[in-house]
């Protein structure tokens, strides 16, 4: 019969996996430290510790060897989605897991926003939109990717004035 893991084990392992911020490994491991409380009271022992006291012992304990870390969560967690995400929306995710973006990274985002809606719609896209409908479209996704509405002005713009460049369709390959 297998044994079962402590949640020291089980958080280890979500580690090994990627980065978790403390709040999606603590929702994680309540759980587990909640049903393992419930089966020891089933079994007749004492009720030793609440779970939640349990877990945050485990994280601190994981914090204080640098096992987990909000610094590495953030960078994990910005590298993973800033070519698909506009900055509201790796903001909005962050918020969820109650971390903060740095001013370093959140002025880095900021210079790169425009080329990277600009490769977003380029990757769905295929085609600069020919009419107001098409564009409205186009905008659309961009928003629910999470870029700005100045943001998606500029990069539908930018996007129709560098194909219409001259010499344009000369640079292309063939």
């Amino acid at each position: 019969m297998k044994l079962p893991r402590s949640l020291k084990a089980r958080a280890l392992q979500c580690l090994a996996q990627r980065e978790h911020s403390r709040v999606e490994l603590r929702r994680k491991l309540v759980a587990h430290a909640e049903a393992e409380d419930e089966g020891a009271v089933a079994a007749g022992a004492p009720l030793a510790e609440l779970a939640p006291v349990r877990v945050e012992a485990v994280l601190d304990w994981l914090e204080a060897h640098g096992y987990l870390s909000q610094e590495r969560f953030v960078e994990s967690r910005v590298h993973a989605r800033s070519a698909r995400f506009g900055n509201l929306r790796i903001r909005q995710e962050l918020k969820q897991h109650q971390v903060a973006l740095p001013a370093d990274a959140a002025q880095a985002l900021k210079e790169s926003e425009l080329e990277r809606a600009r490769a977003v719609r380029e990757r769905k896209f295929a085609q600069l939109p020919a009419d107001a409908a098409e564009r409205a479209r186009q905008a659309r996704f961009l928003a629910g990717r999470g870029f700005s509405p100045e943001v998606i002005a500029r990069a539908l713009r930018m996007s129709a004035c560098v194909d219409d460049e001259p010499g344009a369709a000369d640079s292309a390959p063939t």
